[in-house]
């Protein structure tokens, strides 16, 4: 009996021994394809690099939190998910960066996205962004991040139409349109009415100047 005994804790152990070499150690378990979710304009295989997982890797050992850290190097990557999908796939899913505005620098254009920060750096000024002058053109400065959200606040028929946003203030954002007027927009306070009451003013009103800033009186030079 206790021979028996002995015989089926040494099979168990070896069973157990085997499987935990089988997912821990061996390539039968290992990683065998990359899955790249949410990418639309960075690479799938600059994202498979940038993750630097071996073929064959065993899946349960990857470090899933240094692939993320590594993929996040890449400044066009907002966020990175990565997961185990047994029993060989590791999947990343990423989001993308939105270029919002660019900033002339040195003779060419850094694009930002709305936190202020850069995701490239351009020859040329992307035609779809507007151009943005601020005096500290860095992230976390006040008077970036304003016109930043004010960007963002635009909606699509006055946003085409914007070809630069400065701000010398947090509170004293203005914009100059193709055509060549002029928007005072003020501080990031209160978008939604700043937007809807300017649209409707660009559709109705001949003016050089629209000032939004205080949305209760709002005037037109």
């Amino acid at each position: 009996m206790k021979a028996r005994t002995a015989f089926l804790v040494l099979l168990t152990a070896g069973v157990v021994g085997t499987a935990a070499w089988l997912v821990f150690f061996s390539p039968v378990l290992g990683v065998r394809s990359i899955e790249i979710v949410g990418n639309l304009t960075v690479p799938s295989e600059r994202i498979k690099q940038q993750a630097g997982v071996a073929d064959l890797h065993p899946l349960a050992t990857v470090d899933l939190a240094g692939v993320q850290s590594r993929v996040l190097g890449i400044r066009q990557l907002a966020s990175a998910k990565v997961d185990r999908v047994w029993p060989g796939t590791l999947k990343i899913e990423v989001v993308e960066r939105e270029p919002l505005a660019a900033i002339a620098a040195g003779g060419k254009f850094a694009v930002v996205d709305k936190q202020g920060v850069v995701i490239e750096i351009k020859s040329a000024l992307p035609p779809l962004l507007p151009l943005l002058k601020v005096d500290r053109p860095a992230e976390g400065d006040p008077a970036m991040m304003a016109a930043l959200q004010v960007i963002q606040a635009l909606p699509d028929q006055v946003a085409s139409k914007v070809r630069e946003v400065r701000a010398g203030t947090a509170e004293g954002v203005t914009l100059a349109l193709s055509d060549g007027r002029t928007v005072v927009w003020g501080g990031p306070d209160r978008p939604k009415e700043k937007a809807r009451i300017l649209a409707s003013l660009l559709r109705r009103e001949k003016a050089a100047i629209y000032d939004v800033s205080s949305p209760d009186v709002v005037t037109l030079k």
